[in-house]
């Protein structure tokens, strides 16, 4: 049981809501955001003083009923619900490290995608593995380090070498809130593994603007369905987002692709041609 993020996480969802929300009324002005403890622990149907230690992160682990009715009282998602039940020991928690190696039928599969980018990724946005297609539409990730691998590090503190941060994609923004989204989850699922404690620590202290989206306690990201990448060589090209979960080893396998026929189609096929050495960071 993490107390602290636990009791975080419930003041951050409880201060979002406005009593009408819930069904109250909104009485008189109020000196502080969302609702008042009491009225959450009303509307779960426990003490005031029990849900007071629960934000403070003095409580003794709540049971599964008393989540049921803290993630109603809130409103809770589905993801929001499950990340509470993460946080507070009631879910299964994977205590081992991170799984880094990828399988070797999806790394056949990665060189069998026509006119497809493709890459895996691990739960903390490390880029495990790569097709040809992707790494001259992104960068040649064979070229950058270990560490240099990571879309979140690349998302938040720039690239390692020249070229823009995030390959001049369309959606950067909303992608910087999807990392810090995922690698919360992440750490609550692998809290053993030092290498996600070492990436967000060292995030939350170099970039302003992850600390303060880390301090919002988001769980849930919104799909991501297209994204256009601006490219120095064919410009501008739009395609399809698909991520595959890959459940057993926590990772994505990420495809980018364009409708057949169509001008980003067109772009992809001469990116094929040309390879990665007119990727954004050639070396």
């Amino acid at each position: 049981m993490n107390k602290q993020e636990l009791g975080a996480f419930l003041r951050s969802r409880r201060e979002r809501l406005r009593p009408e929300d819930v069904g109250l009324p909104s009485g008189p002005r109020r000196r502080t955001p969302g609702l008042r403890r009491e009225e959450a622990a009303v509307l779960a149907h426990i003490s005031t003083e029990y849900y007071v230690r629960l934000e403070q992160g003095r409580a003794p682990r709540p049971s599964g009923e008393v989540l049921a009715g803290i993630a109603a009282s809130l409103r809770l998602t589905d993801a929001e619900s499950d990340h509470l039940h993460v946080l507070a020991g009631t879910a299964p928690t994977r205590t081992r490290l991170l799984r880094r190696e990828v399988r070797p039928s999806i790394l056949a599969l990665l060189d069998r995608l026509p006119q497809t980018a493709a890459f895996v990724t691990s739960a903390a946005f490390e880029v495990l593995a790569w097709n040809d297609l992707a790494a001259a539409l992104m960068e040649d990730f064979a070229e950058l380090a270990p560490d240099d691998r990571n879309l979140a590090r690349r998302a938040f503190l720039g690239p390692a070498g020249p070229g823009p941060a995030l390959y001049g994609i369309s959606d950067a923004a909303e992608f910087r809130h999807h990392v810090v989204m995922e690698l919360r989850a992440t750490v609550a699922r692998y809290p053993a593994d030092p290498r996600v404690a070492g990436l967000v620590a060292e995030l939350r202290s170099a970039s302003p603007e992850f600390a303060r989206l880390w301090e919002r306690h988001d769980v849930q990201a919104a799909p991501m369905l297209t994204k256009t990448f601006r490219h120095p060589v064919v410009g501008e090209i739009t395609v399809d987002c698909d991520s595959l979960a890959l459940t057993e080893r926590d990772q994505h396998l990420v495809l980018y692709s364009a409708p057949p026929g169509s001008r980003d189609a067109e772009a992809l096929a001469l990116l094929q041609v040309i390879g990665a050495e007119a990727g954004h960071c050639p070396r």
